[in-house]
């Protein structure tokens, strides 16, 4: 599934693991799923240099992002409703320009849904487990005005930054956010709020039809 938002294009996949995290094992309690994310070199500028390539370990980013798209699809599955294995999300960004998460986010739930229609048609679900999608926005606040899906170079230039996360049903899953200059007001935090929930509607809805439902 090749997600794109803008310039942001992702490279969303998901495999199926015939096992389980060792401290899942004997319990028999279902399935797992976990998310990888890396950005390729030249996605950017200035260059970055592959992850594992420099002898240190991922840096704080990647983790912290692969975690985010982990934890919004783990909300949207019932994992009980797998049988023993692990999907295996991988998020690879081919080219960036601002709200690489959301756009992994958002073409990693179309991935899953397609490998799960695999794993029913080959009678390997005992019932389907996704209870809805998940959709994913980057709001900000620039010159004083919310804004949705943020460029690098609005970004840059945000004075507080969000990404939104939400379910199907317009309930919140995650909220990142941060001053970035100067702090803000509660009331535009819930401005920022209520307007990424309503572009995640949208989103949800080009998810929907991408998959053809």
């Amino acid at each position: 599934m090749l997600a794109e938002c803008g310039r942001t294009k992702v490279l969303c996949t998901v495999g199926v693991q015939d096992s389980v995290p060792n401290w899942m094992y004997n319990r028999h309690n279902g399935g797992w799923l976990t998310a990888e994310y890396s950005m390729l070199p030249n996605a950017g500028q200035p260059r970055k240099p592959r992850d594992g390539r420099t002898g240190r370990p991922l840096d704080g980013r990647t983790q912290e992002i692969q975690r985010l798209v982990g934890r919004a699809l783990r909300c949207a599955i019932d994992l009980t409703m797998l049988p023993e294995c692990t999907l295996w999300v991988d998020c690879d960004v081919l080219q960036a320009d601002g709200g690489t998460r959301t756009t992994a986010i958002n073409g990693a739930v179309v991935a899953l849904y397609d490998a799960l229609l695999y794993m029913e048609e080959q009678k390997q679900l005992p019932k389907w487990p996704l209870r809805g999608m998940v959709a994913a926005i980057s709001v900000g606040l620039v010159n004083g005005e919310p804004l949705i899906d943020l460029d690098y170079q609005e970004d840059s230039s945000a004075d507080a930054d969000l990404n939104v996360i939400c379910a199907s049903n317009g309930k919140l899953i995650e909220v990142q956010g941060a001053a970035e200059k100067q702090p803000f007001a509660l009331e535009q935090f819930q401005q920022m709020i209520a307007l990424g929930q309503k572009a995640c509607v949208q989103v949800d809805e080009l998810q929907r039809k991408a998959l053809g439902l």
